[in-house]
């Protein structure tokens, strides 16, 4: 997906990740703090100051905005996919329920909290007619963890 981009598109990507990795450090914050003061102590005039620091203020917010994107556009390309692999195995399962597949986009949080919460009922029943109550335990922690996003 990368190599569909321009190659000063590329370059520009790896300046701006570079540029806010460095300045999202906690000592490039001293160095700042440092540099303004050193401008106040020397006399300079606080209008370039101003001028300069508003600019690189702009500047770093467009940098860490083009690498929020790329990582959000990343994440969702993830998502779908594993969504699309969620599917498949519902679908290829006898015992799952196919409308499960999907429900992400059709359902609302809350319905889809009532379905996690059926799916852990439906573990607890299977717990007990195979009387598998380790892997039940583990199947139930799973549900949870996949609705709080962990």
């Amino acid at each position: 997906m990368a190599h569909d981009k321009h190659m000063l598109v590329r370059v520009g990507d790896r300046l701006s990740e570079s540029v806010a990795r460095l300045f999202a450090h906690p000592l490039m914050h001293i160095v700042v703090i440092l540099f303004c003061s050193s401008w106040f102590l020397i006399g300079l005039p606080t209008d370039l100051l101003t001028e300069a620091l508003s600019i690189l203020a702009i500047t770093l917010t467009q940098m860490v905005l083009n690498g929020q994107y790329d990582r959000e556009q990343e994440a969702h390309r993830r998502d779908v996919a594993m969504h699309a692999k969620l599917d498949e195995l519902i679908h290829a399962t006898k015992q799952a329920r196919n409308e499960m597949a999907g429900i992400e986009e059709d359902l609302d949080e809350d319905q889809i909290r009532e379905l996690r919460e059926e799916a852990k009922e439906l573990v607890e029943e299977a717990a007990r007619a195979t009387n598998d109550y380790a892997d039940a335990e583990k199947a139930k922690r799973a549900i949870e963890q996949v609705g709080d996003g962990a």
